[in-house]
């Protein structure tokens, strides 16, 4: 058995795969294979923890286990007391535009928080209210009064102040509207009342499509908007270190979507933000935050619409000339992945078949050679060099396990022999024949 899971983990890592996703939960059960690229982000967060920021590129083919990185450095972040966001790159979600995509990725991301005590998502209102109760304390320490009376409206004054204050050693750029906004969200949390806490936690996660709507309703003069809201995103790193977590991690999936923009000023403008983050972090001008972006050989390579299109940012990715596939570097700031070698995907198969079992309470009879059967049958298809991805693998091992599960009598050898090798790659993946609009 599988030492320390859960049946809501064994659940969703099953039903994830499957699916053909990455669980959000449990990962750390199938992880195989990763232990040095782990052991480099683990080093990396120390020095996140100590001030400095960091940025990392995944790179690697469809299918070869982007995604699943990503989620594995949330759960890694997140044990070393991280605040953690996930968002995926769409046509409509993007680092630069001026029609709401760069917003779209900012909303995206603020609903993806999570803590360890809330690792699927949607922290946002538990830090703030957290945040709230840390500065109640503070203030009424400072004030000699006792922690209930703090909630008296005699006292809110005091506590105002105390939040102004706060947010003005926390913020740059729109630190006015954000600390109106939080003592919105303090005075609707003090309250009780709903409307306002919605409308103040509308705000901070950038929903607010008009300056009139938010004035309205919080009295403030700005929004968060495409233009600023990578400021936000340094102004919410500085107060979840302020509570005392180590800093603010954000991995943004799909970057090939980046790679996909046809006009090539607003790719560009794309990169440009991504060099500027990538500065901000590596110059210093920005404390406790770690950029993680994925993406494949084609987003980073491709001279014509990849990262290396953009010069700045080609002669600041390009590989250690030193390194080799025996010899890795994993301070760089782009990380090649390896593909899964046969010997950990049988040792993934394995750790899925108990986790399979356990989630269904049931034995399944599938040995250890059986699984080599299975994984010949694969590797030995045609296409099988070419096209075979983990993620293909998995969910054929998987879907295998439910017939057998469902239908004890059948043949598993004649199972494994109807295995099917095929091309999962985006019929778009590769663009260069595109017209340049």
């Amino acid at each position: 058995m599988i030492e320390n899971l859960k049946p809501k983990e064994a659940t969703a890592i099953i039903n994830s795969l499957i699916g053909g996703v990455v669980p959000k939960i449990g990962i750390q059960h199938i992880t195989v294979g990763r232990s040095e690229e782990i052991d480099a982000v683990v080093a990396a967060l120390e020095d996140v923890k100590n001030g400095h920021s960091m940025v990392k590129f995944w790179i690697g083919d469809f299918g070869s286990g982007k995604s699943f990185i990503l989620h594995l450095l949330n759960t890694v972040a997140l044990k070393q007391k991280f605040v953690v966001a996930k968002a995926d790159f769409t046509p409509d979600n993007r680092l630069y535009a001026n029609d709401g995509k760069g917003l779209a990725l900012y909303a995206a991301i603020m609903d993806n928080i999570s803590i360890q005590t809330k690792p699927e998502g949607g922290a946002l209102p538990t830090l703030l209210e957290k945040w709230i109760e840390q500065v109640l304390t503070k203030t009424a320490e400072e004030n000699q009064l006792p922690i209930h009376a703090m909630r008296d409206e005699v006292n809110l004054p005091l506590v105002q102040n105390a939040i102004m204050r706060t947010i003005n050693d926390l913020s740059d750029a729109g630190g006015f509207d954000f600390g109106t906004v939080v003592l919105k969200y303090y005075q609707a949390y003090i309250s009780g009342d709903d409307m306002l806490r919605r409308s103040a936690l509308k705000w901070l996660k950038g929903e607010y499509t008009t300056r009139t709507e938010a004035r309205q309703d919080l009295g403030v003069r700005e929004i968060i908007n495409d233009l600023n809201y990578y400021d936000m995103l340094k102004n919410f790193t500085r107060l979840f270190v302020s509570m005392g977590y180590s800093g603010f991690m954000i991995n943004l999936d799909e970057a090939i979507n980046l790679y996909k923009i046809s006009t090539a000023a607003m790719r560009e403008k794309n990169y440009e933000k991504i060099l500027s983050i990538y500065n901000d972090c590596f110059q210093g001008k920005v404390s406790n935050l770690f950029f993680n972006f994925a993406g494949t050989f084609e987003f980073l390579q491709n001279e014509r619409r990849g990262l290396f299109s953009y010069n700045a940012l080609k002669t600041r990715l390009e590989t250690n000339k030193f390194e080799t596939a025996g010899i890795r570097d994993f301070a760089q700031p782009v990380i090649r992945l390896l593909p899964l070698d046969n010997n950990e995907i049988f040792v993934l198969l394995k750790k899925l078949k108990l986790i399979f079992d356990f989630n269904y309470k049931t034995e399944i009879n599938i040995n250890d050679e059986d699984i080599l059967n299975f994984m010949e049958e694969m590797f030995n298809k045609p296409g099988a060099d070419e096209f075979l991805t983990p993620r293909e693998v998995i969910r054929d091992f998987l879907n295998i396990l439910n017939i057998l599960r469902q239908n004890p009598g059948l043949d598993k050898n004649r199972l494994f022999s109807q295995v099917q090798i095929s091309d999962e790659r985006p019929d778009d993946l590769i663009l260069d024949g595109i017209e340049e609009l």
